[in-house]
């Protein structure tokens, strides 16, 4: 008991310390551009790395504080902290819905079991859960992505960009959800030239879920895929990709973001090596599922988002793969007309 206790009195801080949730970095909407509040309050549990991860976590916060601008909702948020125990989890939703969080926001696959639980409990409470389609429920909706078909896109990228003949991947955590981006990315590399080398590896096995949060490990894996020849190397790693960017930097070569476009979120001394990144509009998925809770119809199971309705793709910030972009944009329309089949495994 005393260990429940110390449990809930950790999760309690964490989400009081979040308090109202703060607009993301690039939004530049104004309090006099937003509509006035209405009843509505939203809650939302990141993942790992919370808001300022520059990447997965960022791009749902920035779906949320459209929500809060022009459809006038209160927002809350709270962020999962590394090693903690699924009774945190489970706390921190059940403490958003006893404080009148309705709908609630899981940020993140890890959240699965605990959306299960937390939803059956409270069944007119609505809930989306983003990365996890196989937890179900009346009041459950799943945001989910084709993110195979993204990684599919840079991977051709790195293959076309590259000049040694050596690519890498890096995966923040060794998951059936990662292991997607790892596939598509591969056949992507493929499609362009069998004879290419991928370098893969991932920086940690659940149940610790640090990988996504330590850029100290992104730079370490990137710098031994550098020196082992890659000249371009993408990360699906969250927070570590920090360190990723910063691996290429040293090295002088490029590097692939993910989730948002990370030439706009990364720390403005490393964008120049983000060659473009898997884009992932977690932001779009958010918006829409909350514009339906708005319009007093939210569609419970699986939503997914494909390339067909832009749900993922690539960025062409800083001009780096102008030159490619043709190439790209028709494997991007083979893959939606279905002559390209992106493995996600």
């Amino acid at each position: 008991m005393n260990k429940l206790t110390a449990v809930a009195a950790v999760t309690a801080l964490v989400f009081a310390g979040a308090g109202c949730s703060k607009k993301s970095t690039d939004d530049s909407a104004s309090d006099e551009d937003c509509v006035e509040k209405g009843d509505v309050k939203v809650g939302m549990a990141f993942d790992v790395g919370g808001r300022g991860d520059q990447s997965f976590n960022d791009s749902a916060a920035k779906g949320l504080d459209k929500a809060a601008c022009e459809l006038g909702f209160e927002v809350k948020d709270a962020e999962a902290q590394d090693g903690e125990p699924e009774s945190a989890r489970e706390e921190r939703l059940q403490q958003l819905v006893d404080a009148g969080y309705n709908p609630v926001i899981a940020v993140g696959f890890a959240y699965g079991q605990s959306v299960d639980k937390i939803s059956k409990a409270n069944p007119d409470v609505n809930f989306a859960i983003v990365d996890e389609g196989t937890v179900l429920g009346d009041n459950i909706t799943n945001l989910v992505f084709a993110e195979e078909q993204g990684s599919f896109l840079v991977g051709a990228a790195a293959a076309l960009k590259s000049e040694t003949g050596n690519v890498g991947f890096i995966g923040g955590v060794d998951t059936e959800l990662i292991k997607k981006f790892e596939a598509g990315y591969k056949a992507g590399v493929k499609a362009v030239d069998p004879k290419i080398k991928v370098q893969s590896v991932y920086l940690s096995t659940p149940p610790d879920f640090s990988g996504f949060a330590d850029p100290a490990k992104g730079n370490t894996a990137a710098t031994g895929m550098f020196e082992k020849g890659a000249d371009v190397v993408y990360h699906a790693a969250g927070g570590s990709g920090g360190g990723v960017f910063q691996a290429a930097t040293d090295a002088s070569t490029w590097a692939i973001g993910v989730d948002s476009d990370q030439a706009k979120t990364a720390d403005e001394a490393v964008r120049d090596v983000i060659m473009t990144s898997m884009v992932k509009n977690i932001d779009v998925a958010v918006f829409d599922f909350l514009k339906s809770v708005d319009d007093g119809a939210p569609k419970a199971g699986p939503q997914v988002y494909d390339l067909k309705v832009d749900g993922v793709g690539y960025s062409k910030t800083g001009g780096h793969i102008d030159d490619i972009a043709d190439q790209l944009d028709e494997y991007k329309q083979q893959i939606i007309d279905g002559t390209i089949t992106v493995p996600s495994k």
